[in-house]
């Protein structure tokens, strides 16, 4: 999955500067005197020692000259919170904590699977990104992608230090994200100092040098926290993005200019935002029980909605857009479409299926279930039946089965 890692080091002394001049020296979070520890800092005062969550007086023992201030956390909350729900209108899937104290607070990962259908290329999406939050936060975040969080995160460091343009890594899979990681330092990897000091002594200066040898061998070296190590030099990282808000519906629209009346250029925009949708749920292994299609009539005040439920909880663009094609084949607008708008919602696990080891596959798109839900869009929902076993050893042979539409109840079940 593509991810993209935004961060804004120092926020909260980014906030307070905006509101006023401050020195080069600052420490946000009381008073030396008082038993409070610290919020955040200048990069001025990192230099000297100060760390976030150090007691106010060891700072100032550390930076006597810095100015301490009192910390505003409803306001830094609020400012960073307006951020992630600029953000939200690109995508749902985003991780950010807006509780100043976090240790994550100023840093949002969002996934963008499937965004470029939508909002543009990599570049470009990024670009509407910092327009949405450029108003909303002050200077320039750090930026990276990466197929992972770890790579994401690394991209925005390296891209940091090239002067702050947008690093990405190569799509692909752990063997293209350890190609891009190899000739970083090592120190880059998210552990201690103890265990840098100990990678610096065995004479490792590169991921790619630790990806080289082999994990057991960095185990027995470090214990169990080497292995985490190993994976992240080699692409391996499996910490799954964990969005704010638990996945419900996703939506998007497209505003059509001029208006259009034919079919086909209408199921041009449909299967991009199928596709756009369906990749954001396949992200994270979810699937869409119903998709809602809209249509914004030329001249005509109320819209058309087309309610499709699907045989199942599914994130497969090519179904989807069979489906609501069909739909949209049986109710041809009566107007030019200006504005087409697609939400999938029902969010649950995707749908598995067991198959068997000896025998051939059948193609996806062939499950009875969608089959069943095409025809009754294309001979009618009345027009299709099943035949439902009830007792097959009643005496009565009326007893045995009965009739059922077949949209009814899938018959995999």
């Amino acid at each position: 999955m593509r991810l993209l890692y935004l961060d804004w080091p120092h926020l909260p002394f980014r906030l307070e500067a905006e509101r006023e001049a401050l020195p080069e020296l600052v420490v946000v979070g009381g008073q030396p005197w008082e038993p409070g520890s610290v919020l955040d800092l200048s990069p001025a005062a990192s230099r000297l020692g100060v760390r976030r969550g150090q007691p106010l007086g060891t700072a100032h023992k550390l930076a006597p000259e810095a100015r301490f201030m009192p910390a505003d956390r409803v306001l830094y909350g609020r400012r960073f919170a307006a951020a992630i729900e600029a953000l939200s209108e690109f995508t749902p899937a985003i991780e950010a904590d807006d509780d100043p104290a976090a240790p994550s607070f100023g840093r949002v990962l969002l996934g963008i699977e499937g965004l470029h259908l939508l909002w543009g290329d990599e570049p470009v999406l990024c670009r509407r990104l910092l327009a949405a939050v450029g108003r909303l936060l002050p200077g320039q975040p750090r930026l990276g992608i990466g197929n992972t969080r770890f790579g994401a995160q690394v991209a925005a460091v390296v891209g940091a230090r090239r002067g702050g343009a947008l690093e990405a890594i190569p799509v692909g899979g752990p063997a293209a994200e350890a190609a891009y990681l190899a000739p970083l330092p090592i120190a880059l990897l998210p552990t201690d100092d103890a265990v840098r000091e100990r990678l610096r002594v065995l004479g490792l200066a590169r991921i790619g040098e630790l990806a080289a040898i082999s994990r057991s061998a960095v185990v027995a070296r470090f214990g169990e926290p080497g292995g985490p190590l190993h994976d992240l030099s080699r692409g391996l990282d499996g910490r799954p993005l964990r969005p704010r808000r638990p996945l419900e519906r996703l939506r998007a629209e497209a505003e059509l200019e001029p208006p259009i009346v034919d079919l086909e250029p209408l199921r041009f925009v449909l299967r991009r935002l199928c596709g756009a949708l369906c990749a954001q749920l396949a992200g994270r292994g979810a699937g869409a029980g119903r998709a809602v299609l809209e249509l914004e009539l030329e001249g005509v005040v109320e819209r058309v909605r087309l309610e499709q439920p699907l045989p199942e909880p599914s994130a497969a663009a090519e179904l989807l857009e069979r489906l609501l094609l069909a739909r949209l084949t049986a109710n041809l607008p009566a107007a030019p479409v200006s504005r087409l708008c697609l939400e999938l919602d029902r969010a649950a696990p995707a749908a598995g299926q067991q198959l068997g080891l000896f025998t051939p596959q059948l193609a996806h798109a062939a499950r009875l279930d969608w089959q069943l839900a095409g025809l009754a869009l294309r001979f009618g929902a009345d027009r299709v039946w099943q035949a439902r076993i009830l007792d097959p050893e009643a005496s009565l042979a009326e007893r045995r089965f009965e009739w059922r539409p077949a949209t009814a109840e899938p018959l995999s079940r």
